[in-house]
């Protein structure tokens, strides 16, 4: 059996999907009430743990029961995202950070965390936004967070890629044929 994290109590969906293909799964949410009905939804092989993925503190809590309940992680679906308007002219500095904290930040150290749990060959979903590369006036900061999501992703799945290849040739053993 797979065990399966869908940060993120938005990613219901994926989270079911999981469920379905016969994971386990857990998710996390800022909003108890909301990851209740969550989990609820889901039905079985499922955990919610309440946290907000911009504190570390509530990932390291979060990664912690998945290695006390689990032992190990197979799959990281990284779902982060707020979603928060203003035009131009009108973004304070609380909006901007809210949005980057929980949109890049999150991510970023949701895979960051995880790294340890997962055994080798893990995979690690990086769940974007097509909002990246549209221009609404009202969501600039949204999709600048998308974007530099979508950056860093880049940068994280190149640097895990080589450390695992680094890590699979010194035990003889090679991603790709010659």
């Amino acid at each position: 059996m797979l065990r399966r994290i869908a940060p993120g109590a938005s990613a219901r969906t994926a989270a079911k999907q999981f469920v379905d293909a016969g994971s386990y799964v857990f998710i996390t949410g800022r909003r108890e009430a909301e990851l209740s009905r969550a989990v609820k939804e889901i039905g079985s092989n499922v955990t919610g743990v309440q946290g907000d993925v911009s504190k570390l503190s509530d990932l390291d809590r979060l990664f912690a029961q998945i290695k006390r309940d689990k032992g190990k992680l197979d799959i990281v679906f990284a779902n982060a995202g707020l979603a928060r308007y203003a035009a131009l002219g009108s973004i304070t500095e609380e909006l901007y950070n809210s949005i980057f904290d929980i949109n890049v930040k999150g991510s970023s150290f949701t895979v960051q965390k995880a790294l340890p749990l997962p055994p080798d060959g893990p995979s690690i979903i990086l769940n974007a936004s097509v909002v990246a590369s549209k221009g609404f006036s009202s969501n600039s900061v949204y999709s600048t967070t998308k974007a530099a999501e979508a950056g860093t992703n880049l940068v994280q799945v190149a640097r895990i890629s080589r450390d695992l290849a680094s890590a699979h040739r010194s035990r003889g053993r090679r991603r790709h044929p010659d």
